[in-house]
């Protein structure tokens, strides 16, 4: 039976790609090579930047903000992105808190409906997106430590795969279609007046 690729498979995959050996663990971190430390750190800023893009898996839709007592929103930090569903209000996020740029101010009256991309654990991706991570990460962490162009480019191949799985996993699970878009269906015919004709 197939299983989830784990944190520490990753970090031992990059390490790999530089012909490292592998550790046994990565819950202590100060205990590890300088190379799996550093190989760590470059899976999570990968992870954060290719969360941060917003997929179906990560992003989460019609959440409603209530305003604490003193009217502010404050959002968690694993918050990438926020956006309001209604076009009547401008938020914006700054740092954890909301800010409405109509009013200029962070102070809210009413609860808020928004849609938001969270960053989630590595454990709760799924596998098409760790395999993607992992060999993005792969691709910077060795141009950081070696810097080979040939190694890069043979990475660049299998990462090029990985995202192209990813974004099939993605339109996959979403279900998304030309015609949840106004504008591309008003262009392609629907919607058509044909009285005009």
């Amino acid at each position: 039976m197939p299983t989830l690729t784990s944190k520490l498979e990753a970090v031992n995959s990059m390490l790999g790609h530089i012909g490292e050996s592998p550790v046994n663990s990565i819950s202590n971190t100060n205990a590890l090579p300088v190379s799996a430390a550093t190989a760590i750190s470059a899976l999570d800023e990968v992870s954060r930047a290719v969360q941060s893009v917003g997929w179906q898996f990560n992003t989460e839709i019609g959440v409603t903000l209530s305003p604490a007592g003193d009217g502010t929103i404050t959002l968690s930090d694993d918050i990438l992105e926020i956006d309001h569903v209604s076009p009547s209000v401008d938020i914006v996020q700054r740092g954890l808190s909301l800010f409405d740029r109509s009013n200029n101010t962070t102070v809210f009256t009413s609860d808020l409906t928004v849609d938001q991309t969270r960053l989630l654990e590595w454990e709760s991706l799924p596998e098409q997106a760790r395999r993607y991570i992992t060999l993005r990460a792969s691709r910077v962490f060795q141009g950081r430590i070696v810097g080979s162009r040939e190694l890069e480019a043979l990475i660049a191949r299998d990462e090029y795969k990985a995202y192209g799985a990813l974004m099939d996993y993605d339109s996959g699970s979403s279900d998304r279609t030309i015609f949840d878009n106004y504008d591309v269906a008003s262009r392609i015919g629907i919607n058509r007046n044909y009285d005009l004709y």
